[in-house]
């Protein structure tokens, strides 16, 4: 059996690390349902199961790639997988046969991956 371990690294983890900030704030204020912790549930929820399931996401072709991603990672493959609200959060895998290390690069809203793509709005 391989093992496979999930982290969040770099601005994805600045974001989730405000992200449960705000949530423990708003349940101090007895605050039970909101956006933000909704967006925290659809985070834990897909890093678990990419912890049983790695390519559980949608593999995004190389020429979609941005190139400020595959600079700063060196980009072997991208992943993207969709949280609630049209959040999208994008990862890269490393490993072999025996090991296999996911790394979340991005937590995005629609409008910034949009832009991170270079979509245009119609």
């Amino acid at each position: 059996m391989r093992s496979i371990q999930v982290f969040i690294i770099d601005e994805a983890e600045e974001e989730f690390k405000q992200l449960n900030k705000l949530v423990g704030e708003q349940r101090e204020k007895d605050i039970k349902n909101s956006e933000e912790i909704q967006l925290l549930k659809s985070i834990k929820k897909k890093r678990d199961i990419l912890k049983l399931n790695p390519v559980y996401g949608d593999k995004i072709p190389r020429k979609y790639w941005p190139k400020e991603l595959v600079g700063r990672y060196q980009l072997t493959n991208l992943w993207r997988v969709e949280l609630t609200s049209y959040w999208r959060m994008l990862y890269t895998l490393r490993g072999d046969k025996l090991e296999v290390l996911c790394f979340v690069i991005e937590i995005l809203d629609h409008n910034q991956y949009n832009q991170l793509f270079g979509y245009k709005k119609k």
